[in-house]
């Protein structure tokens, strides 16, 4: 309710300054079109009396014409008319006309009928030695004339007579009629004598009346009214008239008239409209953007409210969900070190696994050059007794040699055995496989599996941990040494290729996979349930020390067998971990 009492009482004031400002602008357009009308007066006028001055300046000048001043003869009575005629004829003249004293007529242009005019008021006036003029209306053919009288004076100044031009009005009215506005001019009696709208001829004013009243003196509308000092007619005089005019007067004694001024107000009127339309126009926008901005601030308060609401509801929401975010958190990073842990174990099992595998072969290998040590010490000793020095030093060489062969097996043995942490940077691959290979060479010749192994002479660097990878190369060459249980043609071959990425692939001559899908799964295995040789822990370790390198591995049967090929990232300088 407040906001219409607020948008009513805004709408009052727009009407109150939409008036006040097509009052101001109406009445700054009337002065406009007053000073207009007053020159557009003043030029007509002047037109006017510029066109009638010229037969008042005739009548001087041809009063004391030679052939004027001798009329005793008929042959001087016609050259006077033969000139009179053609100077009226020049002149546009309707009748140039030269009388005695008495007012007789002695010649004339044209034929008349009365042939004295002694009571002829412009003849009256030049008898008195002046210029008279005089106007009305022809009695014969209705035409409205203007008439000035010349005296002539004699040789000893006295008036002889008088020479009258009389000149037709609507010939002078020809040259300004139609104009925009409508010009009138009435003469001493108050009757519209000339004007440029036909239809004010002959209207006449009473004295102490403002408008006009029309010959046969039928009543017409009419009223008058003054702003800002403009005098304003209203009247409904035909269309060829404004219905709301500009009145302007001025005085035209030279030939005894009052020049009058009807100009149309319209103009003024629609200026000031459009001015005040213009102006409310602007204060409605202004107000209608204003109310929209109030109004959309009032609904950006309301929603802020209604925001700040569910922002509070939402924030203790989020505090509840981020505290147990946080319990889920510690949960899964205790499982995850706890995973991790598993996983480790999981790898040193693998690896213990492995070695179990292996133990019965390395045995072997350790104890083999242990009991011919023992002999090449004895036959060394025996040479010694003997003086036989150069023999006991072969037997001495051997045992060097069969003690660095015992070393570097322990020594792959601990490096592969050990539980420990290692940063992954830069490895060899050709010596990793070739460890892999010594620690499984027992037991690849226990089971007589023949190995095809091309090392290449330069390093190969890969990206990863030197003995997790080697862990991966055991899992697969023994993998591959159960897969070929019972065979007849036991085969392996170990290739390295390189490319965008390193690819070691291994291949055998086994059964190949039964379900290349679930190779790497936990606990997966084809082997008899609770067997010896196995969780199916293997393959699944060492897919999760290639992934942790940045690698791949995988599975696949191909002809003869299965093959498979761990992907490796070159090794390059400032790589971290």
């Amino acid at each position: 309710m407040q906001r219409l009492w607020v948008i009513a009482g805004f709408l009052l004031a727009v009407g109150l300054l939409s008036t006040a400002v097509w009052s101001y602008g109406y009445r700054q357009a009337l002065s406009q079109l007053s000073q207009k009308a007053e020159a557009d007066l003043e030029l007509a006028a002047d037109r006017l009396s510029t066109q009638m001055q010229v037969y008042q300046e005739l009548a001087v000048l041809m009063a004391n014409h030679p052939t004027l001043q001798e009329l005793s003869t008929p042959e001087q009575e016609l050259a006077a008319r033969l000139m009179l005629l053609d100077v009226a004829d020049k002149t546009a003249a309707i009748n140039m006309i030269y009388l005695d004293q008495t007012g007789r007529v002695l010649a004339s242009a044209k034929p008349m009928g009365p042939r004295n005019m002694a009571e002829h008021p412009a003849f009256k006036r030049a008898l008195q030695g002046a210029m008279g003029s005089a106007h009305g209306v022809e009695p014969d053919s209705g035409n409205r004339t203007y008439s000035y009288a010349a005296p002539s004076f004699g040789p000893t100044g006295q008036v002889d007579g008088a020479l009258m031009v009389v000149a037709d009005v609507q010939d002078v009215e020809q040259t300004w009629r139609g104009s925009t506005e409508a010009v009138f001019f009435v003469d001493n009696d108050g009757v519209v004598f000339i004007s440029n709208r036909s239809d004010l001829l002959f209207w006449s004013r009473a004295e102490g009346q403002r408008g006009l009243t029309p010959p046969d003196g039928s009543p017409i509308d009419f009223a008058t009214s003054w702003v800002d000092g403009h005098e304003l007619w209203s009247l409904n005089w035909g269309r060829y008239l404004p219905q709301r005019a500009l009145h302007l007067t001025l005085d035209l004694p030279v030939i005894d008239m009052t020049a009058e001024v009807l100009v149309d107000v319209a103009p003024a009127r629609r200026l000031a409209g459009l001015q005040a339309a213009a102006v409310a126009a602007i204060c409605l926008a202004f107000g209608a953007l204003l109310f929209l901005a109030t109004e959309r601030r009032r609904t950006l308060t309301e929603a802020n409210a209604v925001l700040e609401g569910r922002v509070a509801k939402r924030t203790r929401d989020l505090t509840t969900a981020n505290t147990a975010l946080r319990r889920e958190v510690a949960e899964r990073q205790e499982a995850e070190a706890a995973l991790k842990k598993a996983q480790a174990e999981l790898v040193q099992a693998g690896k213990l696994s492995a070695l179990g595998q292996m133990s019965a072969g390395i045995s072997h290998e350790l104890n083999q050059p242990l009991m011919a040590i023992q002999q090449f010490a004895d036959n060394g000793a025996a040479y010694m007794e003997r003086g036989q020095g150069e023999k006991a030093g072969k037997n001495l060489g051997r045992i060097s040699e069969m003690a660095a062969r015992m070393a570097r097996i322990i020594k792959n043995l601990r490096a592969f055995a050990r539980n420990e942490s290692e940063p992954m940077g830069k490895v060899d691959l050709v010596q990793v496989i070739q460890s892999a290979i010594e620690l499984t060479e027992p037991r690849l010749r226990e089971e007589r599996v023949t190995l095809n192994w091309w090392p290449s002479s330069h390093p190969v660097n890969a990206w990863g941990g030197e003995v997790r990878l080697a862990q991966v190369f055991v899992n697969l060459i023994n993998n591959a040494i159960d897969a070929m249980d019972g065979q007849a043609d036991k085969r392996i071959s170990i290739q390295i290729n390189s490319g965008d990425r390193l690819v070691v692939l291994i291949r055998d001559t086994g059964p190949g996979i039964e379900d290349p899908d679930k190779l790497f799964e936990p606990f997966y295995t084809t082997k008899s349930v609770g067997s010896s040789e196995g969780l199916g822990l293997g393959l699944s370790i060492s897919y999760g020390l290639v992934q942790s390198f940045g690698g791949n591995i995988r599975g696949a049967n191909a002809e003869g067998g299965a093959v498979f090929s761990v992907e490796l990232e070159h090794f390059a300088e400032g790589k971290v971990a």
